[in-house]
């Protein structure tokens, strides 16, 4: 039986709203033990049973028993679909009875549980509604019922609830909602006008809409109502429902358009490094790169790739190449957008490349120095390179994900171990002057070395290698025909010379320390040195 004041609200509630949408409101019906109408159901017969008890009813002459025994909150639902009207506010509620303190109660709403509607822990041992509105922006089928959240620091074991009245009833206020777009909507770049849709319900007489875009107010607008729009712009929308006493019901969405795609070809890594961030820009890299490194130790499917002139790392979180690579694998043709991560430029890809340009391809490190890094570390970036007597700051075995202090000479920068799975990770860290190979790095404008394996790590190059040399080309620019190349001792010069686009053009070895460029075009080339097994790269620009 209920309370005669109960009955009064009802009577008016039945006066003041439409019909309740919600099915088996109040927990009448049941069959073999299972409330009837809701679609989801994550209770056993045990958990979730039947009461007739009255101090636990609010409505008919029966309500559900509740135990909730998980703090898994997505096992805790009692649901049901109910088709909802575009445009109408609807109330839905609830009455929710507690037992203790160890968990909530709230309505479980298809609109990305927003707003919030939980029931209040300290309210123990009696009857509490909890409620919100909600107004879809077009017809739809609604996700509504219970869900059950532990409150976390007052978890025992289990928590007893009691439910019953759940409603969801079209409310009568006048109300204003805007149906399209859609909130957050993002529109094709061209997009140069967007039609704002909005409804009205339940009106007296005498009301009207004022549209507000990005500020700017239009009295008694009518749907659809145009607004003028330009590519990579955004707009906030608002529609106020207004009568004789002011602002009755308002309805928000924001939009915004893209910035048109443009797409390019590029022929190297030095080209693409030069090209803007951003999806809307669309790269096709037609030369080929070599694959220096393939990262295992995170699932972003990343690769590190290079060719003569610079070097980049592919960020493949989406999975889009799917083709399977090993490293000295060429990659030719590969289409994506440029973007930043902590400084560190990333070329993240947009379609599979499907199939090895090249197989085998050795890649020789480039040696710098740490004032190199320091000063030109954009240039190494991505890159191979070998850092040659470096003296680790620290002692002790290389751990995991850990920056490491270098030094030659007064220059310090960073070796961090980034690759966590590989050999290197628990090895010795040298106590002598090493050479230390690895991938350039950034963090946020602080350049790195990032070695891969145990073997990067190798004791100092002699001094009769690189370092002992200084290696001198000139003249360069030369338009002579020729250029010499010099050193500070009489060993062989070995010396190999690619166009801007990888390819190798010239491969010999100097006795008289002068190399014929004759043959070669007006324009700019990389010239890789070795000598003593140590080697370095120039540019020469031949007019």
């Amino acid at each position: 039986m209920k309370k005669i004041y109960f009955l009064l609200l009802c009577l008016i509630s039945v006066t003041s709203y439409g019909q309740n949408l919600a099915a088996n409101s109040s927990f009448e019906s049941w069959t073999a033990g299972v409330p009837d109408s809701f679609s989801t159901l994550d209770f056993s017969t045990t958990d979730l049973t039947e009461n007739t008890n009255a101090t636990f009813v609010t409505d008919g002459t029966s309500s559900a028993s509740v135990n909730v025994l998980t703090q898994s909150q997505g096992s805790t639902d009692i649901r049901q679909t109910i088709a909802l009207t575009g445009g109408v506010t609807y109330t839905m509620s609830m009455d929710v009875y507690a037992t203790n303190n160890e968990a909530r109660a709230r309505i479980f709403n298809g609109n990305g549980f927003t707003p919030d509607a939980y029931s209040d822990d300290t309210l123990l041992n009696q009857w509490q509604t909890i409620s919100y509105d909600y107004t879809p922006a077009a017809d739809e089928d609604f996700d509504f019922g219970i869900r059950f959240y532990d409150t976390a620091a007052n978890w025992v074991a289990s928590s007893l609830f009691y439910i019953d009245n759940i409603q969801v009833v079209a409310g009568s206020a006048p109300n204003v909602v805007i149906t399209s777009p859609s909130d957050n909507d993002t529109l094709a770049a061209g997009t140069t006008s967007v039609n704002v849709e909005f409804s009205t319900s339940n009106l007296a007489g005498g009301e009207s809409v004022t549209l507000t875009v990005n500020g700017v107010e239009t009295t008694n607008a009518v749907s659809p109502f145009s607004v003028t729009t330009v590519d990579g712009e955004s707009y906030s929308v608002t529609a106020d429902l207004i009568d004789g006493t002011g602002t009755i019901s308002t309805s928000t969405i924001s939009f915004s358009v893209l910035n048109p795609s443009s797409s390019f070809q590029v022929a190297n890594i030095t080209e693409l490094r030069a090209g803007s961030i951003g999806t809307e820009f669309e790269y096709e890299l037609t030369g080929e790169a070599i694959i220096s490194y393939i990262v295992t130790s995170n699932t972003r499917n990343q690769k590190y790739i290079q060719d003569a002139g610079a070097a980049i790392l592919i960020d493949d979180s989406a999975g889009v190449i799917t083709t399977t690579f090993a490293v000295g694998d060429g990659m030719t043709g590969i289409k994506g957008s440029l973007s930043e991560f902590n400084g560190l430029l990333q070329f993240v890809p947009s379609e599979n490349v499907a199939a090895a340009s090249s197989t085998g391809s050795t890649l020789t490190p480039t040696i710098v120095s740490v004032s190199d890094l320091l000063t030109n570390g954009e240039n190494f970036e991505s890159r191979l390179i070998t850092i040659n007597s470096a003296t680790f700051a620290d002692a002790g075995v290389f751990a995991a994900a850990t920056n490491y202090n270098v030094s030659n000479g007064a220059d310090i920068t960073i070796c961090r171990t980034a690759f966590t799975d590989e050999d290197l990770i628990g090895t010795a860290i040298p106590t002598t002057a090493s050479s230390i190979t690895g991938l350039g790095g950034e963090f946020n404008g602080a350049y790195q070395i990032f070695p891969r394996f145990a073997s990067d790590i190798a004791p100092a190059l002699s001094v009769s290698d690189f370092n002992s040399n200084s290696f001198s080309l000139y003249p360069n620019p030369t338009n002579t025909g020729s250029v010499s190349i010099s050193s500070n001792n009489s060993e062989a010069i070995s010396v190999q010379v690619f166009d801007i686009l990888g390819k190798q053009v010239k491969n010999e070895t100097l006795t008289n320390n002068t190399l014929n460029v004759s043959n070669l075009k007006s324009g700019i080339y990389i010239v890789k040195i070795t000598q003593n097994n140590a080697s370095t790269t120039k540019k020469l620009v031949i007019k």
